[in-house]
């Protein structure tokens, strides 16, 4: 099992929309960043890639690229999955949070499980969003920096279905399928 841990923070821009987990929000501004500024796809992205010792979002996608400038974050989040998987692991849950006044999340929630659970390839049950205000914290100044903070990913090593592994569980009988179930859950 591994876990990786990711932290992302953007100021509010007029202008220019707003996107959380891959899912546009009505909100009157959006998050500024070289890229369209998704504080949990960032954070999620450095959250996979640093499961599995690879780098951070900057090493492969430095913002000083013109390239990257205004580019949708579910690229970012494809790499770091490759990265994932060349490792031999695979998502088994994901917990953010998401740390701001405004707009409100809760409403939004369903709609951003669902499209970050579809990105990574796995079921909206094991993709936890949460939000959360910096209440009495002296932090007003977060109503203009949301920060999204990706902290509980857990990896599973990758287990692959062979023709020849199929033929041994069948050859060993029942019950050690049975016992081996667990390899596919």
């Amino acid at each position: 099992m591994r876990i990786g841990s990711g932290w992302d923070s953007h100021e509010f821009k007029s202008g220019v929309p707003l996107k959380i987990g891959g899912v546009d929000l009505p909100h009157g501004q959006g998050l500024a960043g070289h890229s369209d500024g998704d504080v949990l796809l960032h954070a999620l992205t450095d959250a996979l890639l640093g499961a599995v010792a690879a780098g951070d979002i900057g090493s492969y996608f430095p913002p000083s690229d013109p390239k990257w400038k205004g580019a949708d974050s579910a690229i970012f989040l494809e790499e770091a999955l490759r990265q994932v998987r060349r490792a031999g692991y695979e998502v088994a849950n994901v917990d953010s949070t998401l740390i701001l006044a405004a707009p409100k999340i809760g409403p939004q929630t369903g709609r951003i499980q669902a499209r970050v659970a579809k990105l990574l390839g796995v079921r909206p049950d094991q993709v936890g969003i949460k939000a959360k205000t910096p209440e009495c914290l002296g932090t007003d100044n977060t109503r203009q920096l949301p920060a999204w903070r990706c902290c509980s990913c857990r990896w599973r090593k990758s287990v692959r279905r062979t023709k020849r592994n199929q033929q041994k569980r069948s050859s060993r009988g029942s019950a050690a399928d049975s016992a081996n179930a667990a390899d596919f859950c």
